[in-house]
């Protein structure tokens, strides 16, 4: 090879040489950053024994349901399942009663004043033997207190239930009929006085009306006397209730 070939070979070589250099310089790595996951959070600790009292009436005790099917039984199952806590259950209520009825049945019990949950459902019948409101806005205040007093003084442990509507229901619509809309409006009236008591007093209170008013659209909601909820609508209270009951069991 002649030299002065050999020279232009060598010159073309060193400026391919610092052109690959330049780019390996100007090029900045990548690396694609680790995906974190987020630990779950655990369920809070609660006591080993959970003793529950759930106050009522037919929607309580499960009117024309099997015992394990009424709502707390079935909460009752799944708090177990939930915690490695042992729930007792503790029920009373008994159907056709009104607040003055169960008023009477709580008094007439020596209760202890040691239970981490408290439900309270109630002033259906109250509507249904056309009771004047004003015993119920009487009485129901009195309930609460006491359902305060039996959580071991506390307010975070009660957990008040609307009051289902049964004009949704067959035995509604027949007793009824194009005036169920009134049953519909008392039903109501109720319901709106006991939210704003537990809402004015830090009472959680929670809102199972609408659950019931598919029992005619969807027959299954409805137990075989065709009036009481089943054992499906009362598994969906259950969901619905949940987070109000996870709370004041892990406050």
């Amino acid at each position: 090879m002649k030299p002065h070939f050999k020279q232009i070979v060598t010159v073309i070589f060193s400026v391919f040489l610092l052109s690959c250099n330049a780019e390996e310089n100007n090029s900045t790595p990548t690396t694609t950053p680790p995906v974190v996951t987020p630990p779950k959070t655990p369920e809070p600790p609660v006591a080993s024994k959970v003793n529950y009292l759930a106050l009522g009436d037919s929607y309580t005790i499960g009117q024309s349901v099997c015992a394990t099917c009424r709502f707390p039984e079935q909460l009752k199952t799944s708090l177990n399942a939930m915690y490695s806590s042992t729930v007792s259950l503790k029920i009373i209520a008994t159907t056709g009663w009104t607040t003055t009825n169960l008023i009477s049945a709580i008094d007439s019990q020596n209760l202890e004043a040691n239970y981490d949950l408290v439900t309270l459902l109630i002033g259906v019948n109250n509507q249904y033997q056309h009771k004047s409101f004003s015993v119920y806005e009487k009485e129901f205040p009195e309930l609460v207190n006491k359902a305060i007093m039996l959580a071991k003084g506390d307010r975070k442990n009660v957990v008040v239930i609307s009051i289902p509507d049964y004009a949704y229901t067959p035995f509604g619509q027949a007793i009824a009929g194009n005036q169920s809309s009134t049953i519909s409006t008392e039903i109501n009236q109720y319901n709106t006085f006991a939210e704003n008591y537990c809402s004015n007093n830090q009472i959680a209170f929670v809102s199972i009306t609408e659950i019931t008013r598919e029992g005619l659209n969807n027959p299954s909601l409805v137990a075989s006397d065709g009036l009481h909820p089943s054992e499906a609508a009362y598994k969906m209270f259950v969901y619905k209730m949940m987070p109000k009951i996870k709370s004041a069991l892990n406050d």
